[in-house]
Protein backbone atom coordinates (compact mmCIF):
# COMPACT_ATOMS: atom_id res chain seq x y z
CA UNK A 1 0.00 0.00 0.00
CA UNK A 2 3.12 2.19 0.73
CA UNK A 3 4.54 2.19 -3.22
CA UNK A 4 0.93 2.82 -4.20
CA UNK A 5 0.89 6.37 -2.14
CA UNK A 6 4.56 6.76 -3.06
CA UNK A 7 3.44 6.42 -6.74
CA UNK A 8 0.94 8.76 -6.62
CA UNK A 9 3.23 11.41 -4.53
CA UNK A 10 5.92 11.30 -7.10
CA UNK A 11 3.45 11.12 -10.01
CA UNK A 12 2.07 14.52 -8.81
CA UNK A 13 5.17 16.03 -7.87
CA UNK A 14 6.00 14.79 -11.34
CA UNK A 15 3.00 16.50 -12.97
CA UNK A 16 3.59 19.85 -10.42
CA UNK A 17 7.56 19.91 -12.07
CA UNK A 18 6.64 19.41 -15.15
CA UNK A 19 3.67 22.50 -15.41
CA UNK A 20 6.20 24.87 -13.39
CA UNK A 21 8.93 24.03 -16.51
CA UNK A 22 6.96 24.11 -18.85
CA UNK A 23 5.11 27.63 -17.76
CA UNK A 24 8.69 28.48 -17.08
CA UNK A 25 9.77 28.00 -20.83
CA UNK A 26 6.85 29.66 -22.35
CA UNK A 27 7.61 32.77 -20.12
CA UNK A 28 11.10 32.99 -21.28
CA UNK A 29 10.05 33.15 -25.36
CA UNK A 30 7.37 35.74 -24.32
CA UNK A 31 7.69 39.38 -26.04
CA UNK A 32 8.25 41.32 -23.03
CA UNK A 33 11.28 42.59 -21.31
CA UNK A 34 13.01 39.88 -19.11
CA UNK A 35 12.52 41.96 -15.66
CA UNK A 36 8.87 42.17 -16.43
CA UNK A 37 8.98 38.23 -17.33
CA UNK A 38 11.54 37.13 -13.79
CA UNK A 39 8.65 38.65 -12.01
CA UNK A 40 5.54 36.87 -13.45
CA UNK A 41 8.32 33.69 -13.45
CA UNK A 42 8.53 34.60 -9.20
CA UNK A 43 4.84 35.21 -8.85
CA UNK A 44 4.00 32.30 -10.63
CA UNK A 45 6.89 29.81 -8.94
CA UNK A 46 5.58 31.64 -5.18
CA UNK A 47 2.05 30.43 -6.67
CA UNK A 48 2.55 26.88 -7.96
CA UNK A 49 4.50 26.60 -4.58
CA UNK A 50 1.64 27.10 -2.41
CA UNK A 51 -0.76 24.84 -4.85
CA UNK A 52 2.10 22.45 -4.54
CA UNK A 53 1.95 22.61 -1.09
CA UNK A 54 -1.96 22.38 -1.31
CA UNK A 55 -1.73 19.14 -3.41
CA UNK A 56 0.32 17.46 -1.04
CA UNK A 57 -1.63 18.62 1.84
CA UNK A 58 -4.96 16.98 0.27
CA UNK A 59 -2.64 13.61 -0.31
CA UNK A 60 -1.37 13.38 2.48
CA UNK A 61 -5.03 13.77 3.77
CA UNK A 62 -6.06 11.11 1.65
CA UNK A 63 -3.49 8.82 2.21
CA UNK A 64 -4.35 9.23 5.96
CA UNK A 65 -8.03 8.70 5.21
CA UNK A 66 -7.57 5.80 3.46
CA UNK A 67 -5.58 3.99 5.93
CA UNK A 68 -7.93 4.70 8.21
CA UNK A 69 -10.37 2.81 6.25
CA UNK A 70 -8.30 0.00 6.02
CA UNK A 71 -8.08 -0.33 9.35
CA UNK A 72 -11.88 0.06 10.06
CA UNK A 73 -12.15 -2.82 7.30
CA UNK A 74 -9.78 -4.88 8.88
CA UNK A 75 -11.25 -4.77 12.48
CA UNK A 76 -14.59 -5.23 10.83
CA UNK A 77 -13.38 -8.65 9.11
CA UNK A 78 -11.87 -9.55 12.15
CA UNK A 79 -15.12 -9.23 14.19
CA UNK A 80 -17.21 -11.16 11.42
CA UNK A 81 -14.79 -13.79 11.50
CA UNK A 82 -14.77 -14.24 15.22
CA UNK A 83 -18.55 -14.17 15.22
CA UNK A 84 -18.04 -17.05 12.17
CA UNK A 85 -16.31 -19.07 14.85
CA UNK A 86 -18.32 -18.21 17.48
CA UNK A 87 -22.06 -19.60 14.78
CA UNK A 88 -19.84 -22.91 13.52
CA UNK A 89 -18.78 -23.38 17.03
CA UNK A 90 -22.65 -23.05 17.91
CA UNK A 91 -23.42 -25.32 15.11
CA UNK A 92 -21.18 -27.96 15.84
CA UNK A 93 -22.69 -28.42 19.27
CA UNK A 94 -26.27 -28.49 17.82
CA UNK A 95 -24.94 -31.20 15.27
CA UNK A 96 -23.32 -33.47 17.73
CA UNK A 97 -26.94 -32.83 20.14
CA UNK A 98 -28.93 -34.26 17.62
CA UNK A 99 -26.45 -36.74 16.75
CA UNK A 100 -26.87 -38.06 20.77
CA UNK A 101 -30.43 -37.66 20.70
CA UNK A 102 -30.92 -40.02 17.77
CA UNK A 103 -28.30 -42.43 19.22
CA UNK A 104 -30.13 -42.66 22.41
CA UNK A 105 -33.31 -42.80 20.12
CA UNK A 106 -32.17 -45.64 18.52
CA UNK A 107 -30.68 -47.61 21.91
CA UNK A 108 -34.14 -47.45 23.00
CA UNK A 109 -35.97 -48.79 19.74
CA UNK A 110 -33.31 -51.60 20.05
CA UNK A 111 -34.75 -52.09 23.12
CA UNK A 112 -38.19 -51.92 22.64
CA UNK A 113 -37.86 -54.16 19.58
CA UNK A 114 -35.40 -56.84 21.46
CA UNK A 115 -38.67 -56.89 24.23
CA UNK A 116 -41.05 -57.51 21.27
CA UNK A 117 -38.91 -60.11 19.97
CA UNK A 118 -38.12 -61.79 23.19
Amino acid sequence: MEDKQNNLMVGALMLLAGGIIGAGIALMYAPQSGEKTRKEMGRYAKKARRKGEDALEAVEDFTEQVAEMAESVGDRASEILDRGKDMAYGAKKSVLKALEDGEARLVKQRSRLAKLIG
